[in-house]
């Protein structure tokens, strides 16, 4: 199977080569942020291959992003902790304020400013974003926030996070109107109208809950328009879906190579326990179904890339890739045997934190749901 981005393959590679499991596994016992590592990626220039060369980025496509990603997590690494500011920092691009991309892309680019946090779902909304309650009042040159957002990753460890907020109250016959897009500076905001809760999960994400009691928000940090926030937020979802499924297929990769490898190594019985089809065939399906979704992920980026609508396609090539991955953690779970659930071999870590991509960014039957009624016609069934 021929590599899209083959020398930005291989520079992730030797990156990712100086994060090996050890450093991994050390920062999933402590909970920490990979501070070193998303450094070197930001040193690299490979946070960055989605901002323009006149903001100081790489300007490349989609594609090339996904190439990055995908390579991080073959390898064994996890791109979660940074991954955010690939997506996040499309709704600033494309909606931005001449002056507003001035001030932040070239900071984010350098690495200067981290923009990793994308402040959407609620506790009462879920991914029913019209229903959050968030609210930005007007105040002269100021927005004042109150409301509380949940499973919000990396807030802890951004400089800045895109918020959407209702900045008017829902309408029922226009419920996704209303809604709008501050930027706001984290680091300014921490302790003065807005408190930081980590929720402990079983993986490291750094996720949290934001409360936000009267935050100040100057009015110049509005991205757009007032009310249209609803749709910018969506430009910048189906980038999230595409990097993310390219994510599960560098994990499935990681799997079907560790599997395999682990496979012909094994002796049990006198003899490799490759040999036995009960472990060659989980492989075979393995690889036939990460490159299947690979192939869908492909023709989602280069949709985007192109412009062209790719809502469902997006939704397709996240749900595809995650279900691959997930098989081939599984089948590396069944292949390694107690081994499996051994620190050590990185397969458990793993296998936990590919598990979360068929809940978020958005749910498998979200997805199912989106596909029956947006392509095949069917009613609505919420």
């Amino acid at each position: 199977m021929s590599e899209t981005f083959p020398e930005i393959r291989e520079a992730v590679r030797k990156l990712c080569a100086r994060f090996p499991g050890a450093y991994w596994r050390e920062l999933d016992r402590e909970r920490a942020y990979p501070t070193a590592f998303v450094q070197a990626l930001t040193e690299g220039g490979f946070l960055s291959v989605l901002i323009p060369e006149a903001y100081g980025g790489s300007g490349l496509g989609l594609g090339a992003a996904t190439a990055v990603l995908e390579e991080i997590h073959r390898s064994g690494c996890n791109g979660a902790a940074c991954h955010a500011q690939m997506y996040t920092m499309g709704t600033l691009l494309r909606h931005g304020s001449p002056a507003q991309k001035e001030a932040y892309l070239p900071k984010v680019a350098t690495g200067e400013l981290r923009l990793q946090a994308f402040g959407v779902t609620e506790p009462d909304a879920g991914t029913d974003t019209t229903r959050i309650t968030t609210f930005a009042r007007r105040d002269g040159d100021r927005y004042i926030v109150n409301g509380r957002k949940i499973w919000i990753s990396r807030a802890e460890h951004s400089d800045l996070m895109v918020l959407l907020c209702r900045t008017s109250p829902r309408d029922e016959a226009r419920t996704s109107a209303g809604m709008s897009v501050l930027l706001v500076d984290m680091r300014r905001a921490r302790g003065n109208g807005l408190t930081i809760n980590p929720v402990r999960t079983m993986l490291n994400h750094a996720t949290t809950e934001l409360v936000f009691d009267d935050l100040e928000v100057p009015a110049e940090n509005l991205l757009g328009e007032e009310g249209k926030g609803f749709r910018y937020i969506l430009d910048g979802m189906n980038a999230e879906r595409i990097l993310i499924a390219a994510e599960c297929i560098g994990d499935a990769r990681f799997f079907i190579d560790r599997a395999s490898q682990y496979a012909k190594d094994r002796v049990v019985f006198g003899r490799p326990i490759g040999e036995n089809q009960g472990v060659q065939f989980p492989l075979a399906r393995a690889y036939v179904q990460m490159t299947s979704a690979s192939l869908v992920v492909d023709h989602a980026a280069a949709l985007f890339e192109a412009g062209q609508p790719c809502g469902t396609e997006a939704n397709m090539a996240k749900l595809v890739a995650s279900e691959a991955s997930w098989f081939a953690a599984d089948m590396a779970i069944q292949t390694h045997g107690g081994f499996g659930f051994a620190e050590e071999y990185d397969i458990e870590r793993k296998f936990r934190e590919t598990r979360l991509y068929q809940v978020a960014p958005i749910s498998t039957n979200l997805i199912l749901s989106h596909v029956a009624t947006h392509v095949l016609g069917q009613p609505k069934s919420f």
